[in-house]
């Protein structure tokens, strides 16, 4: 008889997982736990585009010609605060890419904008300038200083994305 008991709990205890196991994968299926990021919203940056190139003391970098699949996702002029100026994309590999431009005191806004990348002693000609590499942990950037102003393209996304948009970028 003992031997029936054991028997039936060990067929009890697997109904009852079994029954949690059915109860979990319901609750798994039918509450939304979406991983995943929700699909970024392209926004349409012509405006401020417009309001900064009005207003910066310098002229405002914003890319042209790039494909489809660069998403803009953000974007910001701040007259009051060294006419910071910023546009951030979804590349087409889904790292994220902005362009930052400031007339605030060069150390100060690169750092910032860089996520505190390190200026390395590499060089990138693009067009007629020469934008200065810079290596982080969170971010990489491309840096290019000019008078009254500067230009940071910075994220997540590889060296040739970041030239890519660097490339990409006009001014009117």
């Amino acid at each position: 008889m003992a031997g029936m008991k054991g028997k039936q709990s060990v067929r009890d205890m697997v109904l009852s997982l079994g029954l949690i196991g059915i109860v979990a994968g319901f609750i798994y299926v039918f509450i939304p736990n979406d991983d995943s990021e929700p699909p970024l919203k392209r926004v349409d940056y012509r405006v401020e585009l417009l309001t900064a190139r009005r207003a910066a003391a310098y002229p405002v970098a914003a890319p042209e010609g790039l494909s489809k699949q660069w998403k803009a996702t953000s974007v910001r002029f701040q007259g009051a605060d060294f006419d910071a100026w910023h546009l951030g994309f979804h590349d087409p590999d889904g790292e994220y890419v902005a362009i930052e431009q400031s007339t605030q005191k060069p150390v100060t806004f690169i750092d910032d904008a860089s996520q505190g990348a390190e200026e390395t002693n590499r060089t990138q000609r693009i067009g007629e300038r020469s934008w200065q590499r810079y290596e982080g942990a969170k971010y990489d950037a491309l840096v290019l200083e000019e008078k009254g102003s500067t230009t940071v393209v910075t994220g997540t996304a590889s060296f040739a994305q970041l030239t890519k948009m660097a490339e990409a970028l006009k001014t009117e």
